[in-house]
């Protein structure tokens, strides 16, 4: 585990520790050099041949030399301007989680509510292509998770993540969305509306600069963030080359524990849950599995899991029509054309109404002209 290093109130300090703290290529080095040079400022007018003996490259040497007191404060002052708080190790705010776990960030950029990462949190993570089953499982484990008076975390990607992000807020609790890009730039796009409500009502929170866009590499990076912060990480629907995977081990070598929910074997996306389950993660099979592991959670009994479908009660006050378009959906997602076939209408008129029941959220628009219920 690589200790983190308090750094100075110094404005100027501060400034220079940004700098070398977004270095690429310097990562995990960061506490060793300030270790090796005391302050920041030390660091980047250490003459080349301490450095060298200090066990840097040239390489190293010449971008720990490059870095400048003004390019940390662009950063900071554009920042400051979006309302973004810049968290240093050291700070009373620096997430105690974040500072135990290896590897931990040098820095971090938050845009939000700074008391939730002081809470117990449940990290929910998942596939960005889920199915009808997943949303059910999702939402089964935050309404269990909100319960207990957990905050619940994810990367706010597509699928799980978003799913839930959203079922957090819309049950009244709070939730954490870990970025793998700067605040202030959404992604993916589709995200914005969620983007903006978790800005809002919760916390953003990110090691990226603001503004900054999302590489290939920063995904998996941001994934020990999200375990980290959190008591249990519970996975839904993964692939066993899914990236929730890449959460769960990092979980495990956090000293966290992880839970998967089971899914059918016939699934490719129930590949690494199973698996999980298999190597010795807790099942989520009742919320009763993860209260046991949250203090303070509830003492009551949960519904059995999950609620097939088919036995949803569909909200009152539904015109005919709309009565039809809905009960067509009970069984799971369809696409426009079968929704009108079974609701017996045509397809525009199926748009029409189904436009009307999205907007009052009973349902919700998937891909490919599909929709399902909420």
């Amino acid at each position: 585990m690589t200790a983190l290093t308090t750094v100075p109130d110094d404005p100027e300090e501060r400034a220079v520790y940004v700098a070398l703290a977004l270095t690429p290529g310097l990562g995990s080095r960061l506490p060793e050099l300030l270790a090796a040079c005391s302050t920041p400022l030390g660091a980047i007018s250490a003459p080349s041949a301490f450095l060298g003996a200090a066990g840097f490259s040239k390489a190293a040497v010449a971008v720990i030399q490059g870095a400048t007191a003004p390019a940390g404060l662009r950063i900071l002052r554009r920042a400051s301007a979006m309302g973004v708080t810049v968290i240093f190790p050291g700070d009373p705010c620096f997430p105690a989680r974040l500072a135990e776990i290896p590897d931990p960030p040098r820095l971090l950029f938050a845009l939000g509510d700074l008391t939730l990462t002081e809470r117990w949190a449940v990290a929910v993570v998942g596939s960005r292509s889920h199915s009808d089953y997943g949303v059910h499982a999702c939402r089964a484990v935050v309404d269990a998770a909100v319960a207990a008076g957990a905050v619940v975390v994810s990367g706010m990607a597509r699928g799980i993540d978003a799913q839930a992000h959203t079922r957090a807020l819309d049950d009244g609790g709070d939730t954490i969305g870990i970025l793998g890009n700067g605040i202030g730039h959404v992604y993916p796009a589709a995200n914005r509306a969620l983007y903006e409500r978790v800005a809002r009502e919760g916390l953003l929170l990110t090691e990226m600069p603001p503004g900054e866009r999302p590489r290939i590499y920063t995904f998996p990076h941001r994934n020990r963030l999200i375990a980290g912060l959190a008591k249990v990480t519970v996975v839904i629907e993964a692939a066993h080359t899914s990236g929730s995977l890449i959460t769960a081990a990092a979980a495990l070598d956090a000293g966290r524990e992880v839970m998967a929910v089971p899914g059918p074997i016939t699934e490719t996306t129930s590949d690494g849950t199973n698996a999980l389950i298999r190597d010795g993660a807790l099942p989520f099979l009742t919320a009763d599995d993860l209260w046991a592991r949250l203090p303070g959670a509830p003492a009551i009994r949960p519904a059995p899991f999950p609620v097939a479908p088919g036995q949803r009660r569909l909200p009152e006050g539904l015109s005919d029509v709309e009565q039809r378009i809905a009960t067509a959906l009970l069984e799971g997602a369809q696409d426009v054309d079968g929704i009108a076939r079974e609701a017996e209408v045509d397809a525009g008129a199926a748009l029409v109404e189904l436009l009307s029941l999205e907007l009052r959220s009973v349902v919700e628009s998937l891909p490919g002209r599909r929709y399902r219920l909420r």
